[in-house]
């Protein structure tokens, strides 16, 4: 049995249900509700979500329920459960709940179903990327979404057809940070080459030289990897099949940007230390005047 299918069997922890299901889905809660001062409330532990607060958090960040839950046993709970981020205290999550409180007492598990979240469930899109795909960024938010909610030939469907209509976009990006690191000739030859192809398969196909090295993922080309999921289709490809390809697909595509700006930045910063040094090289240094004594008498 699989880890998930373990979790399916025993149960989550309510920790584990606000953090990793998403919207749409009812699971069996081991840790559903607490004793409070003798009262029954739902259970709020702290959870570790993503914080996107610019200049101070952007990255996982301890957030905390800012509410007190009370129920009542056997009760149906339609709830609003608002969440902040302890870090910079600005960021808030907010999660739309139903469950029926167990009857018994000293019972704590139940089914509790997600309504929504927001801001949407899973890790946020890279603003670099979205950047990228210019005028089809909403058709890869609509594949982030029913990526989210499990749609699986829905989310391979918006991603395969993002990455062909920005095929030049990509392949201009990568020129452009190629030539900007000084690679390879040839592999900026084979990129321009590539590019004139119309579709993006075509176009990963065409490059010879492939891409530099400090672009690859793991050793592998992204290009390729991206073309490997492209190629399966979704001919004969069960829902869950296509669910795993769009997972895949978005996480090269979001590492890949990454890479690329962090190869840039890099750069920059190689040329300005060699820079730094040269200047300090070239300098003469201050040539001291001599000192005459004076005799006195």
């Amino acid at each position: 049995m699989t880890n998930q299918g373990i979790k399916e069997a025993l149960g989550f922890s309510i920790k584990e249900f606000f953090e990793t299901v998403p919207p749409g889905q009812s699971k069996l809660v081991v840790d559903l509700i607490r004793i409070v001062e003798g009262h029954v409330a739902m259970n709020n532990p702290d959870l570790l979500l993503h914080c996107e607060t610019p200049e101070i958090c952007d990255g996982l960040r301890q957030y905390r329920c800012v509410e007190k839950h009370l129920v009542g046993r056997g009760k149906t709970e339609k709830l609003f459960v608002t969440y902040i981020c302890k870090n910079c205290s600005r960021s808030k999550k907010i999660f739309s709940l139903l469950f029926v409180v167990p009857e018994t007492s000293g019972d704590m598990q139940g089914e509790i179903y997600k309504f929504g979240e927001i801001p949407n469930f899973g890790p946020p899109t890279p603003a670099r990327l979205t950047r990228l795909l210019g005028v089809d960024k909403d058709l890869f938010l609509k594949g982030r979404r029913a990526e989210n909610q499990g749609m699986g030939i829905a989310a391979f469907a918006y991603y395969r057809r993002v990455i062909e209509s920005q095929k030049d976009a990509i392949f201009e990006e990568i020129i452009r940070v190629s030539k900007g690191i000084s690679a390879d000739l040839n592999i900026i030859a084979g990129l321009e080459l590539a590019k004139k192809q119309v579709q993006f398969t075509g176009a990963v196909e065409a490059v010879k030289d492939g891409i530099p090295p400090v672009l690859l993922i793991n050793g592998h080309n992204p290009l390729t990897l991206l073309h490997s999921a492209l190629s399966e289709g979704l001919h004969a490809k069960s829902d869950a099949d296509c669910l795993a390809y769009a997972t895949d697909m978005r996480i090269v595509m979001a590492e890949f940007v990454e890479r690329m700006a962090q190869a840039m930045k890099d750069n920059a910063e190689l040329h300005s230390a060699v820079s730094r040094l040269l200047s300090k090289k070239s300098a003469k240094p201050a040539v001291a005047t001599p000192q005459i004594p004076t005799l006195i008498e």
